[in-house]
């Protein structure tokens, strides 16, 4: 019955998907996103025509890179439009002979999200670049037979299906694996045209099934007898911890109370990271009615909210909101809980803009102080709320 309810609801979304947001909240928008480019706009830096380009540290054209995803989401901007030739040039003034795009650190995020708007833009170098950048991408991926990965960590066995690693990527300069960096993985590649019968997503899906909090698909202890469905941040913290996973929240721990009593102290399934995973399995193409989808979908509508980054309150927020818009978006729902999220999203984000077209900061967690990097996301979330 559960998962009938399930194919139900995934219809219903695609016929509501032709249901257009209001008039007001369209005009809403389009104000929002109108003062969010002028803002960005005003904030390149003219010497590189890239965006926080800082001299005294390595620069991130990852940023850049959200930047012209931003932009190119319009319907009415394309590749000629100043702005993208500006920032394409700048991306790929940072491309290396291996495919990897970087300024010195981060590579495979860097990569990734340079990937996803290079992807868009279409033109013959972007392209001789994606294709360098795909296969440089998926030699990061943890896997048996990727022995030129970079980010290596010299350990003595191998990545086989059952290592708590298999099918991740690392984001941090150590390679430890986590879902932040294999969710800009799999955007990189989808958004660049990589087919969902490519081994690199049926490698991922490993990975994504250690990181759901949920005991019917996920083998770890950590999930023995759990029935969150959302998802956490990695299945180690370190490799300390590597013989003995105990997952990894950024969100902290909560108890469940197990059907026969128990009370059981685990990872706490998180908003950005269930967004990121729920995202990630749209992405692989997976069935509506699998229970790895259905479960999630499930803690989305038990914690949806636009007021915060449900577990981690204005942490991770601007990055929360992209991501929920992205997810939404691709999935083809307009309403959770009988809630219009396009409209929702559109009304706090223009609430959260000052007239100048910059976003307010709430947290300066995973550098969200940067007013340059928040008027990103916030474009980016804007972007797929209205069209």
């Amino acid at each position: 019955m559960k998962s009938i309810c399930i194919i139900l609801l995934a219809l219903c979304a695609q016929l509501a998907h032709t249901q257009p947001i209001s008039g007001d909240h369209k005009r809403k928008a389009e104000l929002a996103i109108g003062r969010a480019i002028e803002y960005l706009g005003s904030r390149q830096n003219t010497q590189v025509l890239g965006w926080d380009d800082d001299p005294e540290s390595q620069p991130m054209p990852a940023i850049t890179g959200l930047i012209v995803q931003g932009l190119m989401l319009d319907p009415g901007i394309d590749e000629t439009h100043p702005l993208v030739i500006q920032g394409t040039r700048y991306i790929l003034k940072y491309a290396k002979e291996d495919g990897s795009i970087h300024g010195g650190m981060l590579p495979g995020y860097n990569t990734a999200v340079c990937l996803s708007a290079l992807g868009l833009v279409r033109t013959h170098q972007a392209l001789d670049a994606v294709l360098a950048g795909q296969k440089y991408l998926k030699s990061l991926q943890y896997a048996k037979t990727n022995k030129a990965n970079p980010n290596d960590l010299g350990l003595d066995m191998p990545i086989v299906v059952d290592h708590p690693f298999f099918g991740g990527v690392g984001y941090s300069e150590q390679g430890i694996p986590d879902l932040p960096s294999l969710s800009a993985f799999l955007q990189g590649l989808y958004d660049t045209g990589v087919s969902t019968n490519n081994v690199a997503y049926q490698r991922a899906l490993v990975f994504l099934s250690r990181v759901q909090m949920l005991d019917e698909v996920n083998e770890m202890p950590y999930a023995d007898d759990s029935s969150q469905g959302g998802f956490i941040h990695a299945p180690v913290a370190d490799l300390v911890s590597l013989d003995h996973p105990t997952g990894q929240s950024m969100a902290g721990t909560i108890t469940e109370i197990t059907e026969d009593g128990r009370a059981i102290t685990r990872p706490r399934a998180y908003g950005s990271m269930t967004y990121a995973g729920f995202k990630s399995l749209v992405y692989a193409n997976i069935d509506p009615d699998d229970p790895r989808m259905a479960s999630a979908w499930k803690w989305i509508q038990e914690n949806y909210t636009l007021d915060e980054n449900p577990g981690l309150g204005k942490q991770g927020y601007y990055y929360y909101l992209a991501t929920m818009a992205r997810a939404l978006d691709a999935f083809g729902v307009e309403e959770i809980n009988g809630r219009n999220w396009r409209e929702e999203m559109i009304d706090k984000l223009h609430e959260l803009q000052y007239i100048n077209g910059s976003f307010k900061v709430l947290d300066s967690r995973w550098m969200e102080n940067n007013d340059v990097l928040i008027a990103a996301y916030a474009l980016i979330a804007l972007q797929h709320a209205v069209h």
